[in-house]
């Protein structure tokens, strides 16, 4: 286990990494996002209302962080991270909308369906799931081949019948009803681990790893403290601290990893999940340490 001193050292090499990065990949994402003044006006104001919210730009950042630590240079990894956070960004506008979650607050102010309407909002995420691809399509810092595998590997991440999508509708039929701790990891493991997964595997795909094992196991256990740490927030923060509404999820009869367990239950399998990630990384031959500080980033986030 990581003694304390370390997780703080590990803590802040992390969240340093993370504000660095930040301003290269939102003047990235301002690249490849039409103006608002293009036309049509109102869908492009829309799309950077969502898209320039704030957020942490989590998922870009352990892209980056792994194909980093592999030896790809930034340049080569910075458009198919911002690929990722824009498919993130449509999941989170259609999430909200009425026929989902049915949420009317998200970074701190009106979800994309308040501050336009629903139509809008409905065609604002279709046009960030497009651009994702069109992203990575024509990013001429990558040779064909990678941007072909590229494309796959965001698709199975976004897509079904195992990735974020899949996940969605896992979670819609589960409301209501008492499921077990394999069925909530399979809604979690397809609805955030997806992407989480994908981002690290792609960062890998582009410093040209030889084997995704490694990175794909860290991914995935990556993912799962990221969801359970969600669930403890949703039920103990505050809306100033979230940005979002909290505790939607159990008015909206979700299972969740502190339905199921208590927040003691909960936070115990948190550092469980802390554990198996950086033990996933153990046996790496490469400087791990800048992906153990993204795990206890996620272990110890507020928001």
């Amino acid at each position: 286990m990581i003694s304390p001193s370390d997780h703080a050292a590990l803590l802040s090499r992390a969240r340093s990494f993370l504000e660095e990065r930040r301003p290269r990949i939102e003047a990235r994402l301002d690249q490849l996002i039409p103006r608002e003044t293009d036309p049509p006006e109102r869908l492009h104001a829309a799309i950077r209302w969502s898209l320039f919210a704030g957020g942490k730009r989590f998922r870009p950042t352990l892209l980056l962080a792994v194909g980093e630590t592999l030896g790809a240079r930034e340049a080569d990894l910075l458009t198919t991270a911002c690929a990722f956070e824009l498919i993130h960004t449509y999941s989170l506008i259609h999430d909200d909308l009425p026929a989902m979650d049915d949420d009317e607050l998200r970074r701190g102010r009106p979800t994309c369906h308040v501050r336009f309407d629903e139509a809008t909002a409905i065609l604002a995420g279709d046009a960030l799931q497009t651009l994702a691809f069109k992203a990575i399509a024509e990013d001429e810092a990558l040779e064909h081949t990678t941007r072909v595998r590229l494309i796959a590997e965001l698709a199975r991440a976004a897509g079904t019948p195992h990735g974020m999508v899949a996940g969605q509708a896992f979670d819609l039929a589960s409301e209501g009803r008492a499921i077990s701790e394999a069925e909530l990891r399979r809604i979690h493991r397809s609805k955030t681990g997806a992407l989480i997964v994908g981002a690290a595997r792609c960062g890998a795909i582009i410093a040209g790893a030889r084997s995704l094992e490694t990175i794909t196991r860290y991914g995935e256990m990556l993912g799962l403290l990221f969801q359970i740490t969600d669930d403890l927030l949703d039920a103990t923060a505050t809306a100033h601290d979230l940005g979002k509404t909290p505790g939607k999820d159990l008015r909206a009869q979700k299972a969740t990893y502190v339905t199921l367990y208590g927040i003691d239950g909960a936070r115990q399998r948190a550092l469980e999940a802390y554990a198996e990630a950086c033990a996933a990384l153990d046996q790496s031959d490469f400087d791990a340490d800048l992906l153990r500080g993204l795990a206890c980033l996620v272990l110890d986030r507020r928001a």
